[in-house]
């Protein structure tokens, strides 16, 4: 790992990373933890939902791809984000939880993984951070780091899908599609 390159980014691409690493675990803990509904959880999730405004609002002044007027198509998942952000706002408020954690789930996955998986492609800055001059011992590291808590999502999810089945074997058959 090699901050260099971060640390001499522009401010714009620091305020980017500074404020998405936190909503990676944050919204990573989220998803997998147990006190939904709570005053606690509502306040994680203003936090969360800042950082993702943050970083989606931050990435309109990054211009390392060039394409049309100074934006390119990861902008678009920066719209997306800001657009999800209300949704997941409006959807609690409303009280409709349902349509409140899928929106949240889809914000994560697009505005995190997916986006997230863009940085890393090579010729990108945090190429050069994360994979450029690492030891295997410490791309080992990250990749345990990022695969635990998926798995752990994955399994949190495949046990309330087969604990719906037992109750309602139809439901479970459109729950898990």
């Amino acid at each position: 790992m090699m901050l260099a390159p971060l640390l001499e980014a522009p401010l714009a691409v620091q305020i980017h990373v500074a404020a998405v690493l936190p909503a990676a675990v944050l919204g990573a803990f989220l998803l997998i933890w147990k006190g939904r509904g709570t005053s606690l959880h509502r306040l994680f999730g203003k936090i969360w939902l800042f950082l993702m405004l943050a970083t989606a609002g931050s990435s309109f002044f990054i211009h390392s791809l060039d394409m049309i007027w100074g934006f390119s198509p990861i902008h678009l998942l920066s719209v997306m984000v800001i657009v999800s952000s209300w949704r997941v706002y409006r959807t609690a408020r409303a009280g409709n939880i349902r349509a409140h954690t899928a929106t949240v789930r889809q914000l994560y996955f697009w505005g995190i993984v997916v986006a997230g998986g863009f940085t890393l492609v090579p010729h990108r800055m945090m190429h050069a951070v994360v994979v450029r001059d690492s030891s295997s011992t410490q791309l080992a590291l990250l990749i345990f780091v990022v695969a635990v808590p998926l798995l752990a999502f994955y399994l949190q999810q495949n046990r309330k899908i087969r604990a719906v089945a037992a109750v309602d074997p139809i439901r479970a058959t459109h729950h898990s599609s």
